[in-house]
């Protein structure tokens, strides 16, 4: 349940074209819905502004579906990530109107109407390889409803490529880039911007990257005072902080 849907919920009780009773099932799994393998937080939209995610990696295909249908229930914009396509497959029987992308490993329903974009954010990466990973943000972010530049493949070893979107870059209010071997690409976009810049570092690189930990050591050393890291392949964690960044941004402005 979002702010919005509550209030509405509660005028209609007010004005008499709801009952108390009727109210009080809507409301009956109002904190969380217990489903026997999951605890579905109805709630956290409300606390903080953004639904729970599904993370669907090492659950069933079976239990992604359910969770995702309950949610969907709900009326909230629902997101799960890290879905394989027999996991996207059982979602989309049970919720025909979700859309899978199989590059980001994601699935999506969107049910908020339309509205305008609360902030916008750049997602970059070093080179095509890291592009599921910035795509895992990009579809979290415009989910959410912020606007997304993808600028893509801009990585240090031809530096002039980063060079020509500073444009693009000067127009976000957040930035998320996407590198892996030696992850050097965020100190140099941390030190052309006056934004937060959001590191992710990705499992690309040869046997000495150790399928991201050089990327996430060098990352966390930046001498750019405004770069911040997540784990390795973190493309969502990285999206849904910098929404909730970019709608401060907008709140501010």
């Amino acid at each position: 349940m979002t702010k919005t849907s509550l209030l509405e919920l509660l005028a209609a009780v007010q004005s008499g074209a709801v009952t108390p009773a009727v109210a009080t099932d809507r409301l009956a799994n109002f904190a969380y819905e217990d489903l026997g393998h999951a605890r579905i937080d109805h709630h956290r939209s409300l606390r903080i502004g953004l639904p729970e995610v599904i993370y669907a990696e090492g659950k069933s295909a079976e239990q992604t579906a359910e969770i995702f249908a309950r949610m969907a229930l709900a009326g909230t914009d629902v997101l799960a990530t890290r879905a394989d396509a027999a996991t996207a497959a059982a979602v989309l029987r049970s919720t025909p109107g979700a859309v899978y992308s199989p590059e980001a490993r994601t699935i999506t329903l969107r049910q908020s109407p339309a509205a305008e974009a609360k902030g916008h954010i750049a997602i970059l990466t070093g080179g095509t390889s890291d592009q599921p990973i910035a795509e895992e943000a990009a579809v979290t972010a415009e989910l959410f409803n912020v606007t997304v530049s993808r600028v893509y493949d801009v990585g240090v070893a031809g530096v002039h490529r980063l060079l020509a979107q500073r444009e693009v870059l000067a127009q976000a209010d957040v930035i998320i880039v996407c590198a892996g071997m030696e992850g050097a690409l965020p100190s140099v976009v941390g030190g052309l911007v006056g934004v937060p810049v959001i590191a992710v570092p990705t499992s690309v690189g040869y046997g000495a990257s150790f399928d991201g930990a050089a990327a996430l050591l060098g990352m966390l050393n930046s001498c750019s005072p405004n770069v911040t890291v997540v784990n390795i392949d973190n493309g969502f964690g990285a999206a849904y902080t910098a929404v909730l960044i970019a709608r401060a941004s907008t709140r501010g402005s």
